[in-house]
């Protein structure tokens, strides 16, 4: 479990969560994503985590296309945005 700080003037770098809009370059595509974190919280915005995942991806050493994948419990679905461009999906 992880304990995140909520308060908006929260230190420690967490302001980025706070923006409502977070945009990212992946597989020649600009993809932005709408965060809320006062709405939502912690579902509701783009995480490292997503970021390092969607950055692997990309480096193309799993191979995607012809491939489903079902994301479950990911926030913005960042990841699987970026398999769904990298697979041919979308």
């Amino acid at each position: 479990m992880a304990l995140v700080p909520y308060a908006e003037t929260a230190e420690m770098g967490l302001q980025r969560f706070h923006k409502p809009l977070a945009t990212f370059s992946f597989a020649n595509h600009t993809i932005q994503i709408r965060q809320d974190w006062k709405q939502l919280g912690v579902a509701a915005v783009v995480w490292d985590a997503a970021v390092v995942l969607a950055t692997y991806l990309e480096m193309g050493t799993v191979e995607l296309r012809g491939c489903s994948a079902v994301e479950l419990g990911a926030g913005t679905g960042l990841v699987g945005i970026v398999a769904a461009l990298l697979g041919g999906g979308i």
